[in-house]
């Protein structure tokens, strides 16, 4: 493609986003699922990582269409209730959920990177393990559907339910970004949707084993996240 075609392409896309913007900006998000799963069909996947919002948006994508791609990044490090969440979810609503990871085991990490790199480099961990595999993913996609919520966290609180991901090249549908932690849950009772135990025990954000710790009363939702470092997002997001 010439840099004069590209120039044509991007523009059309951004006129396309603002459009939908406009039309999806106060719509539910069915409505936003609907759009997109029919706007880009194939080319378009849903991200989770079994958080609360993602098995909403596993119901409400497998109500419309239960063949419809979803992935998650497996690290090697989640924890048992994830993977058996994962289970559950596929049973219930009759989808693949399709395991993406990186290529290198934990034990070639620990050789090349050094032992518990989450520990020492956790950005670098991020990166090997969540980030590398996930432009592997998305490269063979034209959009992507997450579960981020404006309210979750400062980096987030611009999210448009439609936007341009300039980082991985391709458009982000984020139809829970209007909705609030209340909401989520409310939808997750009335609909008997499966959710990771561990937030019953006091895990709101649930990432990898060694990099998610209990969240004490009062704390920010996603301070059990990389706890005593500046670190509060994998890059995902960013």
């Amino acid at each position: 493609m010439t840099a004069t075609e590209l120039k044509t392409n991007e523009k059309e896309i951004n006129e396309e986003i603002a459009v939908a913007v406009k039309r999806l900006e106060e719509a539910a998000p069915e409505e936003v699922l609907l759009w997109a799963l029919s706007r880009f069909g194939e080319k378009v996947t849903l991200a989770t990582g079994f958080g609360a919002e993602g098995c909403v948006l596993v119901h409400l994508v497998a109500n419309i269409d239960p063949n419809a791609r979803i992935f998650y990044l497996d690290t090697d490090l989640l924890f048992p209730e994830t993977y058996a969440l994962r289970d559950r979810l596929e049973t219930r609503y009759g989808v693949r959920i399709e395991r993406r990871a990186s290529s290198l085991s934990l034990e070639e990490q620990a050789s090349e990177y050094g032992e518990k790199l989450w520990e020492t480099k956790p950005d670098q961990c991020c990166n090997l393990r969540k980030i590398r595999p996930l432009i592997k993913t998305l490269s063979g996609f034209d959009a992507w559907i997450t579960a981020i919520r404006r309210d979750q966290s400062p980096s987030r609180a611009n999210a448009g339910v439609v936007e341009w991901d300039a980082k991985f090249g391709l458009v982000k549908i984020n139809p829970l970004a209007r909705w609030s932690s209340k909401e989520v849950w409310k939808f997750i009772v009335q609909n008997d949707v499966p959710y990771n135990p561990l937030h019953n025990e006091g895990y709101p954000s649930i990432g990898c084993r060694p990099c998610t710790t209990l969240v004490q009363i009062g704390e920010d939702p996603r301070a059990g996240r990389w706890r005593g470092k500046v670190k509060t997002e994998c890059g995902l997001h960013q």
